[in-house]
């Protein structure tokens, strides 16, 4: 017996074709997309050094919240979900996807590592930096969408993903503000 996919998959099957398929077409656009998918959150990691250099007094709790709560949400939280569901990754048993970069077809999809925790990131930094955080959240917008467009993640694990990491950077917001972190 075959199964039907639902619609949701048919969805994200339909979203993932879409941004997947401009992958391969333009060297400077995969270029791009690789850099964005692989390397743009070194940067994000980067910058926050830089507030520390900038102010160590003024944005080391920042800092140290940010990181606290991206490395919990992404290998805690996240890490749990692993162990409960594996989803398959959209270039395994998928000769049409433009799989632009390497990746271990044996790790587990849903929801997406990447996106968990730089938006986990970005909450935190926006609390602190209004500015600062709304640059991080576009740089951690063009992270996963770099994730789909290389071919390693479905748009559904970066949007949970996604949505994991801003409730838990709010989450964690509240509990360092109780804790006199802040």
């Amino acid at each position: 017996m075959q199964k039907i996919p639902s619609s949701k998959m048919i969805l994200d099957l339909e979203i993932f074709n879409f941004i997947n398929g401009f992958a391969g077409r333009w060297p400077w656009l995969d270029a791009l997309g690789i850099f964005c998918a692989v390397y743009l959150g070194y940067v994000l990691l980067f910058c926050l050094a830089v507030f520390l250099v900038k102010d160590f007094k003024k944005y080391w709790r920042m800092v140290l919240g940010a990181l606290a709560a991206a490395l919990f949400v992404r290998f805690v939280l996240v890490q749990s979900f692993y162990l409960l569901k594996f989803r398959l990754r959209p270039f395994v048993n998928n000769n049409h996807v433009n799989f632009l970069i390497s990746y271990d077809p044996h790790a587990t999809a849903f929801p997406s590592g990447h996106a968990s925790f730089y938006f986990a990131l970005s909450t935190i930094i926006y609390r602190y930096h209004k500015k600062a955080g709304i640059l991080f959240y576009l740089a951690s917008f063009f992270i996963v969408l770099g994730r789909v467009f290389v071919g390693v993640h479905w748009p559904s694990d970066v949007v949970a993903g996604a949505v994991v990491g801003i409730v838990m950077g709010l989450i964690l917001n509240k509990l360092f503000r109780k804790i006199n972190f802040s």
